[in-house]
């Protein structure tokens, strides 16, 4: 049993009008499913991802109000967003420079120039550069060019004090594999001047950048505080094939998890990590097209069946995003 890399990562956001406009328009992502929260249907559930809706390249947002995140470990710490080429990241910086992203300077992490940048709420995200035989799905009324659209998630780096219990849960239930350690300047909540982050890196399925988790041990920072800006949970790819294979294995190897849940778009199953971390695995199928047209997604509200009896309530208590 092998997880197939990344599926979707969620985040919280507390100006959803404002997180749209940046996710389609700065960063040129589609709007493939306007939802709600299933278990808070006061709240949007956004999905943003490729021209097709291609699983693991989905970024997520709830729409919460509250303050913003406290930046911390026991949390997921950055997003990776993947690109295909230098002379596509060169397009990058230009372009943030015109549209006043902050950023920091490239960096070369393993081989692959990396550039990191924050949204309005301080949400971190990467863009790094892979070359890869993977075809992308470019959406076509994107205003960022097709070759230099983004085309995926991954890497996800994970913050924890201590690596011993979440490594055991990484390779010995989840089966991934640790492939190298990084050593990365240390950033905010440091102890000390210089030095380095430990980062260990884990691989899944095919490996390559959209299936690996980085995890840096970080064990001066005072504990994450979920808020606008955060991450709430990231979520592994699997099959309908595998998913009942792997609910077993979770409750064969001990792992507290929610069983089964049913997204509509995919079925899920949450767990958290021994540092808090919640975690999830989910399958590709059936996907968005279950209930709207490719060329239609997110272009009206999509509700799972068994929310269509409120939707003239849960539509009146939604503020329009454009």
């Amino acid at each position: 049993m092998q997880l197939g890399g990344i599926h979707h990562l969620t985040a919280v956001t507390a100006d959803v009008v404002r997180n749209h406009a940046f996710y389609t328009r700065t960063l040129g992502l589609r709007l493939v499913k306007k939802s709600v929260n299933q278990d808070d249907v006061s709240a949007y559930h956004l999905f943003y991802a490729d021209g097709e809706a291609t699983p693991g390249t989905d970024l997520t947002f709830f729409d919460w109000p509250v303050p913003p995140e406290r930046r911390g470990t026991h949390s997921i710490a950055r997003t990776g967003l993947r690109i295909g080429s230098d002379a596509s990241l060169q397009w990058w910086i230009e372009h943030f420079a015109r549209t006043g992203v902050k950023h920091a300077v490239v960096e070369d992490r393993a081989g692959r120039n990396t550039l990191d940048f924050e949204d309005f709420e301080g949400q971190r995200l990467s863009l790094i550069v892979e070359n890869s035989s993977v075809p992308a799905h470019p959406w076509a009324k994107s205003p960022v060019p097709a070759e230099h659209q983004i085309r995926g998630l991954g890497p996800i780096t994970l913050s924890v004090p201590d690596l011993v219990a979440t490594d055991r849960v990484l390779t010995q239930v989840l089966n991934m594999r640790p492939v190298r350690e990084e050593r990365r300047k240390k950033v905010e909540g440091s102890n000390q001047e210089g030095g380095a982050t430990r980062v260990q890196v884990y691989e899944m399925g095919p490996g390559g950048a959209g299936a690996e988790l980085h995890v840096a041990v970080e064990p001066w920072l005072q504990r994450a505080r979920q808020g606008a800006g955060s991450v709430h949970h990231v979520a592994f790819r699997t099959t309908a094939k595998e998913y009942q294979a792997w609910a077993e294995r979770l409750e064969q190897l001990g792992m507290h998890s929610s069983g089964p849940v049913n997204r509509y778009y995919f079925q899920s199953l949450y767990f958290r990590e021994p540092n808090g971390i919640l975690f999830e695995i989910a399958t590709d199928e059936p996907g968005f097209t279950a209930d709207e047209p490719l060329d239609q997604l997110g272009e009206k509200l999509a509700l799972p069946p068994f929310l269509e009896g409120q939707r003239k309530e849960i539509e009146a208590g939604l503020k329009p995003l454009a």
